[in-house]
């Protein structure tokens, strides 16, 4: 989700990829509330950091406590940022139906979006 958001705000200003410690596949329900709020990332791909098409990073921004407790090491000079967001797929462990387990995802989006929106 904040690779999409990325995109779709600061494409002109921001280089930007997404990439984590673990490949999980595309949740199609990450894929469907962003759909919602006009950002299609139905065509993004779960990676590993070492699958990106460059090595050296400005900054690395960690979105959850696993990732940052996991990241792997970059080079002298780039910044890394953590700033938690909780994990939809555990939140939506907690409630029952289809609708209150989108506003699980509904909800981390939105807070994804503030974020991106203020770097």
């Amino acid at each position: 989700m904040a690779e999409g958001w990325v995109k779709y705000f600061r494409k002109n200003d921001i280089e930007s990829w997404s990439a984590g410690v673990e490949i999980h596949g595309m949740n199609r329900r990450a894929i469907q509330v962003m759909a919602e709020a006009g950002v299609d990332i139905s065509n993004f791909k779960s990676k590993l950091v070492g699958e990106l098409p460059v090595n050296r990073f400005d900054e690395v921004i960690t979105l959850c406590d696993h990732a940052n407790g996991h990241c792997p090491c970059f080079p002298a000079g780039t910044k890394k940022t953590h700033r938690p967001f909780d994990d939809p797929p555990r939140l939506a462990r907690k409630v029952n139906s289809e609708e209150e387990i989108l506003e699980c995802y509904r909800r981390v989006r939105d807070e994804i979006r503030k974020f991106v929106e203020e770097l």
